[in-house]
């Protein structure tokens, strides 16, 4: 009832990860390992199905791959705590809940990492912006043509297509193609 519709997501999906740009997936992992070689915070985040990718980033850094080692990843995941989320976003306005968790931790070799599919979300970019005044890196993972997101950053991951779901996917396989290849680069 579905084949054709299923055959026609899978065929899309493996045209999108043909088109990649591998360079910039070196470009994320690079910054990813400068940050952990100096033992530094890596801030992720992200909204809906976004902040899912960035909590599973978090978790597969700290628990997946530090788990073996001694010297451990430290992903901060900034929309995991729902108290200060809802905090923030009560008193200030949802456009602060990022930029706001931010202010006054980041040093200078901390590495800020933001996930927008549309790459226009407000609260998204007010912390990319935040983090770029103090001088610290930033990633930018996105989707469609990436959005004001993709022109901030100094490193920028994007799938270019025109569609959330794929563009999700591809999120999640790049979490877990950095993964698997350092992991064994680490062990």
């Amino acid at each position: 009832m579905y084949k054709s519709k299923i055959e026609a997501y899978i065929k899309k999906e493996t045209e999108v990860l043909r088109s990649l740009d591998v360079s910039a997936i070196n470009a994320v992992m690079t910054a990813i390992l400068d940050a952990y070689n100096a033992g530094s915070s890596i801030y992720i985040f992200g909204n809906g199905g976004s902040a899912s990718t960035a909590s599973h980033f978090q978790n597969d850094f700290n628990k997946g791959i530090s788990e073996h080692l001694e010297k451990k990843f430290n992903f901060i995941c900034l929309n995991d705590n729902v108290p200060t989320v809802m905090a923030i976003a009560n008193d200030s306005g949802y456009e602060y809940i990022f930029e706001h968790q931010l202010e006054g931790k980041l040093k200078q070799n901390d590495l800020v990492i933001a996930i927008s599919g549309s790459g226009n979300s407000e609260n998204v970019i007010r912390a990319i912006e935040y983090a770029r005044k103090q001088g610290v890196k930033t990633v930018g993972i996105t989707g469609y043509d990436g959005g004001k997101l993709a022109k901030l950053v100094d490193v920028s991951f994007n799938v270019p297509i025109n569609d959330m779901q794929i563009t999700e996917d591809v999120h999640m396989i790049l979490d877990h193609l950095m993964m698997s290849i350092l992991m064994k680069e680490l062990l």
